[in-house]
């Protein structure tokens, strides 16, 4: 009887994937300990991190509730990939939020409904791009993908703090 390397379970000799986990069978892994055996490391996977949590899902939650969540994962998570979503986070969604506070400004000193409209279409723009840029780098974060917005990404790895 086999083991997965993973998560320990058992698995029929030959199959090329582990059915509870999915992760790729190579060499056979010993057993896992039996019940009250002495303490044994745990697999370098389920090592817990700083923040918890997977690496994929550390980087989709930084960009939740935009630079607010980046914020936070900027000072409890340490790994360089995590801490790159969460200072991309705040470059792009804290760039996005002032640009909309300066337009909200900008709605009180107009007079004339074409300026009027003009305004509030470039605010409708901006809404958009933020809900797509959201959706995008949450899904980008959650795949394990290092997606660089332009412009951002330099500020953020020297936010970071990585050179990866």
């Amino acid at each position: 009887m086999a083991f997965c390397s993973k998560c320990g379970s058992s698995v029929t000799e030959g199959v090329a994937f582990c059915p509870q986990c999915g992760a790729p069978m190579g060499a056979a892994a010993a057993p896992p300990p039996p019940p009250g055996a002495a303490w044994a490391p745990a697999p370098a996977a389920a090592v817990a991190t700083s923040s918890g949590l997977q690496e994929n899902v550390a980087g989709m939650l930084c960009y939740l509730v935009g630079w607010i969540t980046g914020i936070i994962f900027l000072l409890i998570d340490k790994r360089p990939f995590v801490r790159f979503h969460a200072a991309q986070s705040i470059v792009v969604f804290g760039f996005l939020n002032l640009l909309r506070i300066v337009l909200a400004f900008g709605f009180f000193g107009v007079h004339y409904y074409g300026i009027f409209s003009f305004w509030a279409l470039l605010s409708m723009l901006i809404s958009l791009v933020t809900l797509v840029a959201w959706i995008v780098l949450m899904v980008f974060a959650y795949q394990g993908k290092r997606y660089e917005v332009p412009g951002a990404a330099g500020v953020a790895k020297s936010i970071a703090g990585s050179t990866v």
